[in-house]
């Protein structure tokens, strides 16, 4: 117990808080937040799509799909066509996400509308 006289100011000991330390949550928070929206997810639609046709993308699809969102949202995109070889992604910018997914063969006659852009990947 401290010992504390009559009429004489009490200073509590408090945490010195740095500022470095908010600066580095909020440099990791951004770099989190930039890790997850540059992952490519897909909806539940797009997951059924690729099932049915037996479409399984590799790493290299998926890094490519990646690479074309980011050059999307940097042109302004907010959905987009994505054409891949023989695959085509409608995919929306703004969520990151597949929205459906098809095989090139299946893609005459089917018309694509709400998309802003369209990539060759």
């Amino acid at each position: 117990m401290a010992n504390i006289q009559v009429n004489q100011v009490y200073y509590p000991k408090q945490p010195v808080q740095s500022s470095q330390k908010q600066a580095t949550k909020t440099s990791f928070a951004e770099q989190l937040k930039q890790t997850i929206q540059s992952q490519v997810s897909f909806s539940h639609h797009a997951q059924v799509r690729l099932e049915q046709n037996g479409i399984s993308l590799s790493d290299q699809q998926l890094q490519q799909l990646n690479d074309g969102v980011e050059k999307a949202r940097e042109k302004g995109s907010k959905e987009s066509l994505m054409l891949m070889k023989d695959l085509a992604f409608v995919v929306s910018i703004k969520n990151n996400k597949v929205i459906t997914a098809m095989k090139q063969d299946n893609m005459e006659n089917q018309i694509v509308t709400n998309i802003d852009s369209a990539l060759i990947l």
